[in-house]
Order: structure tokens, then sequence, then C-alpha cells
């Protein structure tokens, strides 16, 4: 399928911190489990910071998920309340930063032309690359959690009410829109749809995900994740919300209170599923296949068979990111803003650090020279090596 590619994710748990993370529909008063403590370990590697600076007060205390754009050569970020800043990945050198007059509520996304941002007034803005300067804005029908993707001639976001709009990349037209359905009660998460060449994959609330002709919007095939269950509203919850991974010809998907599938990419067809519940991306590294389960536990299965290798339960009910492979470890963080550093051979907790007390609702991003990129919920973006302890 010409032009699919893998976009940046963006990208939770719903027990214990269902007041944090965030539902729509409707409320509850259920009592939920209690986080665990951090864990005392005795860490053999260490977060080594490169470079550091501050991005406005980035997500302002609001339940967003900002995620930087790392475009290879520059890295692209913004903050609630309207700054914007493009700087070098390697050293943090700012190549430029712009005030904007309007508030942020999702983004940013990015295509080889420009950048693209939700306003809180639900305002589609195509920014150019070199400056930030506006180029167009499109109304939108509602609130947009999710980073606008493109494939360079067409710009695709989703509302958080199920809608999914196409908007000319070149102007702003509206090409196309498809209304999903979602159910009463959902998770506050972020699931960008997958935009490619001729085909738009989205991500549903009701546990679909449904592939769309790029052309049209008209559907082209569905598979259902997950069918809601129990009495309850927040029984019957399966969103899925994280955007699935490209495996060369496959996706691979996982959905809350759901299953964890493989999918052939042109048809739908599965080719693979487990029962499994969580609301990010699963991570590939080393042939396994990593999970931020949604009661908090890293899950390791093998690639080949799907065969549990391993579960890390000492970060229960904390909010985990979706993990990030670098080098044999993997890192997570978790609300209260710690970075955890597990090993990818046993799931041992292997380094800590303290990084925002604001907590940290986004997934490191792994840089092109190996480092990673760390932006917290108080606009705190850092570059950092693991290194042995010595």
């Amino acid at each position: 399928m010409p032009g699919l590619r893998l976009s940046i994710p963006k990208p939770f748990l719903l027990a214990g911190f269902l007041a944090l993370a965030g539902i729509t529909g409707c409320s509850t008063t259920d009592t939920f489990e209690q986080p665990a403590p951090v864990p005392e370990i005795d860490p053999t590697v260490k977060f080594k910071q490169v470079w550091s600076m501050s991005v406005g007060d980035g997500h302002d205390g609001e339940f967003l998920y900002l995620a930087p754009l790392n475009a290879g050569d520059t890295v692209y970020a913004a903050s609630a309340d309207g700054e914007l800043v493009a700087v070098a990945p390697e050293n943090g050198k700012v190549f430029w930063e712009r005030e904007l007059e309007d508030r942020i509520f999702a983004g940013i996304g990015g295509d080889a032309n420009q950048l693209y941002l939700v306003t809180r007034e639900a305002d589609l803005l195509a920014l150019s690359r070199d400056g930030g300067e506006e180029r167009w804005r499109a109304p939108l029908p509602t609130e947009v959690l999710a980073a606008p993707q493109s494939n360079g001639s067409m710009v695709v976001i989703q509302t958080t009410d199920g809608r999914v709009l196409a908007f000319n990349a070149a102007d702003g037209e509206k090409l196309w829109q498809y209304d999903g359905q979602v159910p009463v009660l959902t998770m506050r998460a972020a699931a960008a749809p997958l935009v490619g060449g001729d085909i738009v994959i989205a991500s549903f609330a009701n546990g679909k995900l449904i592939a769309l002709s790029a052309d049209s919007g008209q559907p082209m095939w569905q598979y259902e994740l997950g069918q809601p269950q129990g009495r309850t509203e927040l029984e019957r919850l399966v969103d899925i919300g994280g955007q699935p991974l490209v495996l060369e010809s496959a996706l691979m998907v996982v959905g809350y209170q759901g299953k964890l599938a493989l999918l052939d990419i042109r048809t739908g067809q599965e080719i693979w599923s487990k029962k499994a519940s969580s609301l990010y991306s699963p991570m590939i590294g080393n042939g396994s296949i990593y999970l931020a389960s949604a009661n908090g536990d890293i899950v390791a299965l093998r690639g080949s068979d799907r065969r549990e290798l391993w579960v890390q339960d000492r970060l229960s009910w904390r909010q985990l990111t979706q993990p990030m492979v670098s080098g044999d470890y993997l890192v997570v963080g978790d609300f209260e803003g710690y970075l955890h550093a597990i090993s990818q051979e046993d799931g041992s907790l292997q380094g800590q650090l303290e990084f925002d007390d604001e907590g940290i609702r986004l997934p490191a991003q792994r840089l092109s020279n190996g480092n990673l990129l760390v932006f917290g919920n108080s606009g705190r973006l850092v570059s950092f090596e693991l290194r042995p302890v010595e």
C-alpha cells in the first residue's frame, strides 16, 4: 500500500486514576485500585541529560497529549499556551520559536511542507515549518485530542466524538467526513489516525478499527478488537487508545478490555490475536512484543508465538506511558513524573529518575542518534542518554 507510514504515536489506564485520566460521557463514584509506591531499586543504568529546555507551560494543567514531532533533523514542540519551537535534536539549539495567539489542544502533526495543530476553539491550523507562520485554518465540529496526520496532500483529524475529517493540505478545503459511532462512556484518549497514500486507518472508542478510502472516506474494511460486556458502562469500555503499529504489510493493534492482534493491512483479516488490555500502542524490540497493560503491568511476549516471557508488576496502576526501546532497555514514564528503565531480557527495574513533578503523559521518543526525548507535563523537554552506573 503506497505511502502508508508509521506516524508519531501519541498516545492509558482505568482503575484508581480515572479522575486523573479523564472519562467522557458520565461520572463514576466507584472505588478503584491505588497506585503502587515508587519502587526502591539498585540501579545499574542512569539517565544522563544531554540537553534541556522549557516549552511554555507544557500542558498547562489540562489533560492533553501535545507530543513533540520528531522530524529527524528537527524536533518541533508546542505548549497549551501557544509556544511553538523548533530545535536541533542533537544539542537542543533553538532554530526558531513563535508565540501563537491561540491556545493549543492537539498536535503536533506534520509533513514535508507544514506543521499542523488544533486550537482549543477547534480550528485546524497549518503552519510553515520554517518559522511557524500561519498558512491557513479550518473550523472543526468539536474538540480534537489526537495530533493531525498528513500524507503530504491531505490532513486528517479525528474528533473526540468519533468523526474523521480530511482536508486539502494546500488550502484547508474540506475533502470528506466519516461519522463513527462512540459509546456513552469513553476514555479521554488520543489515538491518531494512520494516513497513507490510499487509505486512512482510524481507531474508535467502540473497539473498532476501520480502514477508510483516502479519496472518499468510504469504509474499506473494519475489525473489532473488543465487544462491550458487563452491566455497567465502565465494564463495557472497549476503547482503542493507541495508534496501530505498521509492520511491513501488517498492522499490530491492541484495545482496552479486548485483544492484541496482527492484521493484514490491505484486507483487515486477522493473522493472529491474543487477549489483552491496554490503551497504548504495543512496542517491538529484540524479537519481543511489549505492552503497558491497563493495570500498570509491563508484559513481554515472544514475537514468534506470543508466549509470555515476563511480567513487571512493581509499577501497578502508576499510569505508565507506552514503553520505548532504548538499547537493551525499555523506558516508561508515570503519573508522578518518574522515568523507569526496565531490562528487556527479564523485566527487572534497572534505572529510575524523578523527572517532572507534574507527571509524564507522553511516551519517550527515540532520536536518530539513539538518545531519548522526554516531554513532561510541565513543559520540560529533555534529551537523555542511558549510561551504565559507574
